[in-house]
């Protein structure tokens, strides 16, 4: 498995693997148009990194990096950085793609030198927790938010190893 950044011809399926990978894990039941905002990928890839999990020539997953201060932060501040709209293509989970994806987030968020990586999952996500969890994230509950009503993001933060010497 490999994991770059994405180019304009792997937005359309980029698109249809995040929304297929929200809608079967339940999180467009009552969507406010959250869709719409995960398929437009172009416009994403304009605000933020998109990377993307590949096996040979089949997208298997992806994020978006994100920068405080950027159209799509949604927690970061100066000196931290954020990942967001993680997906993996249902067909291919369970097979270490989430795991990657974010291992490429903290390791792009350690290169620029943040100090902290910061993330939103909804509330009733026991998958993401144990995930983020096996790499270090801690909960912040100063970081929860509810961007519409019935939705409920919890904050989570790895703080990053300094490095200033």
């Amino acid at each position: 498995m490999t994991v770059r950044r994405a180019a304009p011809d792997d937005y359309a399926e980029v698109a249809r693997l995040t929304v297929e990978a929200y809608r079967a894990d339940g999180q467009l039941e009552e969507e406010h148009g959250y869709g719409d905002v995960l398929a437009d990928v172009a416009t994403r890839a304009g605000h933020s990194e998109i990377l993307v999990a590949t096996d040979g020539a089949a997208l298997l997953g992806a994020v978006a990096f994100v920068l405080p201060g950027s159209r799509y932060a949604e927690l970061s501040k100066p000196g931290e950085a954020e990942f967001r709209m993680l997906a993996v293509d249902p067909a291919a989970q369970r097979r270490g793609v989430a795991r990657a994806l974010v291992r490429a987030c903290v390791e792009r968020a350690a290169a620029l030198g943040c100090g902290s990586l910061v993330i939103s999952t909804r509330d009733r996500n026991a998958a993401a927790f144990a995930l983020y969890d096996t790499f270090g994230f801690v909960r912040e509950p100063a970081l929860d938010w509810t961007p519409v009503p019935g939705v409920r993001l919890l904050g989570l933060r790895l703080k990053l190893p300094s490095t200033a010497t």
